[in-house]
């Protein structure tokens, strides 16, 4: 089982649905879907077609599209907390792609892609352990295009295996990290990410984690943070990581035109 680093989160949230009605103004403005406005913020979330408990890990090769229904956890698969003995909604095999889906909760641990994948219009209602883990070979490709995440207490996109990741227009709110290459899996590689045109609001801990003496790099553009007036969410934390288990070391933060790259301009706050 590879290990992560157990970065200290932000507590739970998981309030958000109470705290957000006083101020929101819910309206249909298209099939399945629903506007929630927060000052000037505007996202809008689908509401589930249907709704499905899974009891074991569903295997998904080759693309599949879930037509905006929801799955959530049951049984012994996890209870969408932090124990890492909690098993993937989804395993997708090298390839694959899924279209169209609302993961629960209970989310347990997610999505697992065992190679390259792609993730499009994939929403996580209240992230588990991870909203998905990446765990293809130095040359794997892997894309989040669309969707969102929020009640993460920890990390939302977990990197453990190599290659590259891009999320673009995607949407993420009270969350830990967007993103974070393993700093202790006992395999390691050099890990690329990409996140662009993102949506961010407040709280949150930082976009991205990676880990500099394996050469990671993160790369950022269009982001927009609503709620951060005080600039607390790190866009860019460097580690250096190890593959004993050990607690990677955080050596800094912020752009430094090597490992994490963005200028001024990328970052947008409201």
């Amino acid at each position: 089982m590879t290990k992560r680093e157990n970065d200290t989160p932000p507590p739970r949230r998981r309030w958000w649905r109470r705290a957000l009605l006083p101020l929101a103004t819910v309206g249909l403005v298209a099939t399945g879907l629903v506007v929630t406005q927060t000052g000037a913020q505007a996202a809008s979330w689908p509401t589930a077609t249907s709704t499905t408990t899974v009891t074991s890990t569903q295997s998904i090769s080759g693309t599949r599209d879930f037509g905006l229904a929801r799955y959530k956890a049951g049984g012994a698969m996890g209870d969408g907390g932090q124990s890492e003995s909690q098993k993937p909604l989804f395993e997708l095999a090298d390839g694959a792609t899924v279209r169209n889906l609302i993961i629960g909760s209970p989310a347990a641990d997610g999505i697992h892609c065992k190679g390259s994948c792609t993730l499009v219009n994939v929403w996580w209602e209240d992230v588990g352990e991870d909203a998905a883990t990446f765990k293809g070979g130095s040359s794997a490709t892997y894309t989040v295009d669309g969707g969102g995440a929020r009640a993460a207490s920890d990390k939302v996109f977990q990197h453990n295996g190599g290659g590259k990741l891009t999320i673009k227009n995607f949407d993420v709110s009270n969350f830990g990290k967007l993103y974070r290459s393993c700093g202790n899996c006992k395999t390691q590689y050099k890990r690329t990410v990409a996140i662009q045109n993102v949506t961010v609001t407040a709280p949150g801990s930082a976009l991205a984690g990676i880990n500099t003496n394996y050469g990671d790099t993160a790369t950022f553009s269009g982001i927009t943070i609503y709620g951060d007036s005080s600039r607390k969410i790190s866009i860019c934390d460097r580690y250096t990581g190890n593959n004993t288990g050990k607690e990677p070391t955080k050596t800094g933060s912020g752009a430094d035109g090597t490992y994490c790259r963005y200028a001024s301009s990328d970052i947008s706050y409201r």
